[in-house]
């Protein structure tokens, strides 16, 4: 049996040779048989000799063969370049040609088979796998996601490898090198992003511009696409401004610094994706005026709190030249305050006060007090009561009482006064007179005066023949701006006859003229002293007041005999309040300043402008007064500049700004004490401290405010009262009811008690007044020094006083502290006497709340007393008791059979036929005299001692009933008194025991 021959498996061929064997195997099919094969088959028919070929298990004609040994022969083959496009965070590769590898050895199983990529390359984030080992087929793939912002092109070598010559892999061969060049595909990941937060830009307002500023964003992605900004758009709406491709912003119209300052306009960008930035950016576009020269960044308003100290007026403050050749800048700074008070705020204690504040001599005699009971001359002027202020509108005057002023003033003496005085009316004006001293009848001679006449002071001094016979100085004229200027100036005329020196606003002048004169013959014509206008008492059919004064005046004094130095002069019209440098050593080089005497006014001088602006920028506003006056304060700033060798330099406008003060806290002044005191009369012969433990206290109300709360829980938050210390003006105790009698009583104060104190006293039958500006703490020290005194006691049973204290001169007040002393009079021999007293005063009954130390000594002045009263009740029940005795023993006598208890009243009638008095034994208060009961009395007494503190409660009980019949018998004389005593006798000759 024939064999059949097995076919080999079919060979991998390359694609060329596979399609010619196929053409071959075509054309052996088409001639009718299989063709001779080469190799062994082919030969063997040809020669007639048969081999083993390589590929069969036997030959023809063999029962078998062994095969041959395999052989790789052949390198694979692959394409020589390779391009290919990964898209961003994706692992394929598109290659271009695809990655196949041919090998010639095909179909020899290993040899042909392709077994692998390798690529070549340090750290290419890359691999190629084999999809068929037969056909030689491979992928490119990522080893992980690409990132084209990391790294756009990659470049790498790689070769393909067969499987060798046997399943080993052993004998294996590799393609040449190929390059692949790989590009990522970008992907729109990233948004625009602008490389400022905020931009800005100034411009001139007037002026349209081709770019004001320009505004960039970029793109994080790699590509041109999606990298670029292609467009910016503005998102703010109704704004005059533009923006182009290239971020370019312009405005579209004129800008006016007026209508609007700065804009603020909001863009964004778009990526040639069309995607838009996440965060829109802000520009900002300040408009700026033209520039003209002056001062920038200054506050129109600047606030004050009082006690702030020294504020800085302009802490920012620059000057603009518009670069104009400056050389020189001078600058005025004024504090105008001319509406303040008395020209700037000043102290507004009394002149008397602020004198003995500032150690002026004393002795000084106020002309323009406040009215009062003694001072009410000027009762009928027009006064501003907060800063004594008195206003003469020519139709006013005032007569100063005879005996204020003494008659004939000494060689020396002074005047001061307050002036606020405008031009006077008409062409020739007339005499204005502020003080004037003349004859009050017959005649019309001035003795001295002090008035203005045609803008200019003028003071007259005539002296009496008796003091200068000869011509003298009488007539001296000052000619000042300030006279007429309608502002408050400070006047001293300090007189040492024959000089006459004036002081305003405490810079020295002297009488541009002195006229002489006769003195004045002697006469006994009264004089009289006007303020406001002169007395014309002769050489007129009716006296009447003449030259009338225009104007305002305060603080008008006379003080004879002495004159003020320029020291306290200087003190006394102080202002309390002006203009500062801070750190002065800190100006800067070449700064010349200078200060007027009231610090109103500061003038600046340098050629450098920044040393002149940081010398700007320490100019302060300060006033040292615990109260200001509240209110505005007005500032002006002039400057002139000089340049470089020009005849027109630039202009400096003026800064008008003011300065805001704000009304202070309101103190509460609070006097307590003990007020209500008992002494016995021996005390006040000597003297008693009436106010010993006196306390004054300020406080003012602050409301608290956590920086937690709420507003609507703010209202109800508690107030909170602060102590605060300041000074005070005057105290005064007053009497309540009758004044004090001088000849039995009077206040007193040891006058040491004042040394070393800014404080005097004064006292008088209304009371005791301490004055002066000094502490709370000094005014308490005198207060517990003040005694009451009463050398005639017996008709005087208690005293009330009221204390009250001031700050200011009445503007801040104290409550009123009313004190009750009753004096305490020893008991007479008198019996009835005494309980005389004891009703009159019942008060000293009653309980008073007092501080510990008061209540022991009334205590002890009042037991005693009371126990008198309670061993008098008691005696007076008793005698009852024993009365009601003897009439039962009697009544026994005389009936046989006890009578029906239940008729009370036929038990009580008298037998009174062996009587010869009445007696109604419900009187308590009267003294039997000695009778025969007192033996048994004394009996009972010891017996009685038991219950009398039991019988002491009821006792006060019935002293409250028989209040009434109390007072009727101490309101009858020592006389009734005796007579009823007689009347109370006994006549017990007839009484059977």
């Amino acid at each position: 049996m024939r064999r059949e021959r097995r076919q080999p498996p079919p060979a991998r061929l390359a694609p060329q040779t596979a399609a010619a064997g196929s053409r071959r195997a075509g054309r052996r099919v088409g001639r009718g048989g299989p063709a001779p094969r080469r190799g062994c088959g082919g030969a063997a028919a040809a020669g007639g000799r048969r081999r083993c070929c390589c590929s069969c298990c036997c030959c023809w004609g063999w029962a078998t063969c062994s095969p041959p040994k395999a052989v790789n022969k052949h390198k694979p083959w692959i394409e020589t370049s390779y391009h290919g496009i990964i898209t961003e965070n994706n692992d394929t590769v598109i290659l271009d040609p695809p990655l196949v590898a041919l090998d010639k050895d095909a179909p020899v199983p290993f040899a042909g088979e392709i077994c692998a990529f390798k690529i070549h390359g340090q750290e290419t984030p890359f691999e190629a796998v084999v999809l068929n080992k037969t056909s030689g087929e491979g992928r490119l793939r990522a080893k992980s996601p690409i990132d084209c912002e990391l790294q756009k092109e990659y470049t790498f070598i790689i070769q393909a490898y067969d499987c060798g010559s046997g399943p080993g892999g052993t004998n294996w061969k590799k393609s040449h090198k190929a390059v692949v060049h790989i590009q990522v595909k970008d992907v729109n990941e990233f948004s625009p992003a602008f490389k400022e937060s905020v931009y800005k830009a100034t411009v001139t307002e007037g002026k349209i511009y081709d770019s004001i500023l320009q505004v960039e964003a970029i793109d994080e992605d790699c590509s041109p696409q999606y990298s670029q900004i292609c467009n910016y758009e503005i998102v703010t709406t109704d704004v005059p401004f533009a923006i182009d491709r290239n971020g370019n912003i312009r405005n579209t119209e004129k800008l006016n610094y007026d209508k609007q300052h700065q804009y603020e306009i909001m863009v964004t960008a778009f990526d040639c994706g069309q995607k838009h930035a996440t965060e829109d950016v802000l520009v900002r576009v300040n408009v700026k005026p033209v520039c003209k020269p002056g001062w920038q960044d200054w506050n129109k308003r600047i606030e004050y709190k009082p006690g702030s100290g020294s504020i800085p007026l302009f802490p920012s403050i620059h000057l603009e030249t518009c670069d104009g050749p400056v050389s020189s800048i001078h600058t005025t700074i004024e504090l105008q305050t001319n509406y303040i008070g008395k020209g700037c705020d000043r102290e507004t204690y009394s002149e008397k006060s602020l004198q003995k504040l500032c150690g002026a001599s004393s002795g000084a005699i106020d002309l323009l007090p406040s009215p009062s009971a003694t001072t009410n001359w000027t009762a009928g002027l027009l006064m501003d009561n907060n800063d004594m202020i008195f206003k003469f509108d020519g139709k006013q005057g005032a007569k100063i009482p005879d005996g204020i002023v003494p008659k004939n003033l000494t060689d020396q003496f002074t005047i001061t006064l307050w002036m606020k005085h405008g031009p006077s009316p008409g062409l020739r004006a007339e005499k204005e007179t502020i003080l004037c001293n003349s004859d009050k009848t017959e005649m019309n001679r001035h003795h001295y005066a002090l008035y203005v006449h045609n803008c200019r002071l003028v003071f007259l001094l005539r002296k009496d023949f008796d003091q200068a016979d000869t011509f003298r100085p009488a007539e001296f004229h000052w000619k000042l701006d300030q006279i007429c200027d309608k502002e408050w100036h400070y006047y001293v005329v300090n007189v040492e006859f024959p000089v006459v020196t004036l002081y305003m606003d405490g810079t020295t002048y002297e009488p541009y003229l002195v006229t002489n004169d006769w003195p004045i013959h002697p006469s006994h014509i009264a004089m009289q002293l006007t303020v406001g206008a002169c007395w014309q008492g002769g050489e007129v059919t009716k006296p009447r007041f003449a030259q009338y004064f225009h104007g305002s005046l305060a603080s008008l004094t006379i003080r004879p005999g002495k004159i003020e130095s320029q020291k306290v002069i200087s003190c006394l019209q102080a202002c309390k309040e002006g203009l500062d440098i801070n750190s002065l050593e800190s100006l800067g080089q070449g700064i010349k300043y200078h200060f007027n005497p009231s610090q109103s006014v500061l003038v600046m001088e340098g050629d450098d402008i920044e040393n002149i602006n940081q010398a700007l920028r320490k100019v302060s506003y300060i006033n040292s007064r615990q109260f200001p006056t509240a209110g505005v304060r007005r500032l002006k700033v002039s400057s002139k500049v000089q340049c470089f060798g020009e005849d027109v330099c630039i202009s400096i406008p003026d800064i008008d700004a003011y300065v805001m003060v704000f009304q202070a806290n309101e103190p509460k002044i609070t006097i307590s004490g003990m007020d209500h005191f008992a002494r016995p009369a021996e005390q006040f012969e000597r003297g008693v401290i009436l106010l010993p433990d006196i306390r004054i206290v300020s406080t003012v109300t602050k409301t608290e405010h956590p920086v937690d709360s709420k507003e609507h829980d703010r209202a109800n938050k508690p107030v909170v009262l602060e102590e605060m210390l300041h000074n005070l003006d005057f105290c005064d105790i007053l009497v309540i009811g009758a004044e004090l009698d001088p000849e039995q009583e009077c206040l007193e104060l040891d006058h040491v008690e004042l040394q070393g104190k800014h404080l005097d006293a004064t006292n008088s039958t209304a009371g005791y007044s301490i004055y002066g500006v000094d502490t709370m703490h000094n005014y308490e020290q005198v207060l517990r020094q003040v005694r009451y005194r009463n050398w005639y006691t017996s008709a005087t049973f208690d005293r009330k006083f009221r204390v009250k204290c001031s700050e200011l001169n009445g503007r801040y007040t104290s409550n009123e502290f009313n004190l009750e002393v009753n004096i305490l009079h020893s008991s007479n021999s008198n019996f009835m006497d005494h309980v005389s007293h004891m009703i009159v005063e019942p008060q000293f009954l009653q309980s008073v709340h007092h501080p510990e130390g008061s209540i022991s000594a009334v205590h002890n002045s009042v037991v005693p007393s009371v126990a008198t009263i309670v061993i008098v009740i008691c005696v007076t029940i008793l005698i009852f008791i024993i009365t009601l005795g003897v009439y039962r023993i009697r009544t026994a006598h005389q009936h046989s059979s006890g009578d029906n208890e239940g008729s009370k009243e036929n038990e009580m009638d008298w037998d009174d036929s062996a009587l010869t008095i009445t007696v109604n034994p419900m009187e308590k208060y009267e003294k039997p005299h000695q009778t025969e009961e007192e033996s048994e009395e004394e009996d009972i007494e010891d017996e009685e001692e038991d219950t009398t503190s039991a019988e002491s409660d009821e006792s006060e009980e019935e002293d409250e009933e028989e209040e009434e019949e109390e007072e009727v018998i101490v309101q009858k004389g020592d006389k009734q008194n005796a007579t009823r005593q007689e009347q109370l006798e006994w006549d017990d000759s007839t009484l059977p025991y």
